[in-house]
């Protein structure tokens, strides 16, 4: 994952987000999930330095609750040590659901226009965009998926909508950041057409 993320600082991304683990992992050997915590944790701690020195900027999405306390306080000190960064955002999906993620966004909307606050015809896309996790965050250009699963695995749901996908064989830890220029190389091949015509597309991407 270093060596990915360092890759993308390197060609200047705006933002990589990486799945560290969905809302439904809980549901694995206690042991297993108790050694991604700890990876989470120690990564927290020895990367800081790194993280500081390239500039990245680290942010989270996800619920809070269900990870550790300790974890939580280490993930809460990096956040607060980069966040005068102003490169590459480093934002880890942990403790993450797609659809988890919309529910929370109605709630909080519902709850608006319960107590009178939003009238629900104003209710559109940005307003829902701005309740999510990722508010804030560009929409993703490329989602990659690894190990040759063709389903999105409730992985931004909502901001994926018109991403290009590209799947590889690779597992972590394998996939590294060769098979990160591979895709980007991809990505640059397509024509990104948002529902319109390869032409209008086209002449989007040339005015922009």
């Amino acid at each position: 994952m270093r060596r990915v993320v360092e890759e993308a600082v390197r060609l200047k991304l705006e933002q990589i987000t990486l799945y560290c683990l969905s809302s439904e992992n809980w549901k694995r050997p206690q042991e297993e999930v108790d050694f991604l915590m700890h990876l989470l944790e120690q990564y927290m701690i020895e990367e800081r330095a790194t993280l500081m020195q390239q500039d990245i900027r680290v942010s989270t999405i996800g619920r809070r609750d269900s990870i550790p306390a300790r974890v939580l306080d280490e993930i809460d000190k990096t956040i607060e040590m980069s966040a005068g960064n102003h490169g590459t955002r480093l934002c880890l999906a942990i403790n993450y659901g797609g659809r988890a993620e919309i529910v929370d966004a109605i709630q909080a909307i519902a709850k608006q226009v319960l107590e009178q606050q939003l009238p629900p015809d104003t209710i559109d896309e940005q307003l829902v965009s701005d309740c999510l996790n990722t508010a804030g965050m560009p929409d993703p250009d490329l989602l990659i998926r690894t190990g040759g699963e063709q389903r999105l695995s409730n992985f931004l749901l909502w901001q994926v909508s018109y991403a290009e996908i590209w799947v590889t064989e690779k597992c972590w830890p394998e996939f590294n950041e060769h098979d990160l220029q591979l895709a980007i190389r991809e990505y640059g091949s397509r024509v990104r057409r948002f529902g319109g015509l390869a032409d209008e597309a086209l002449k989007e991407d040339s005015d922009g």
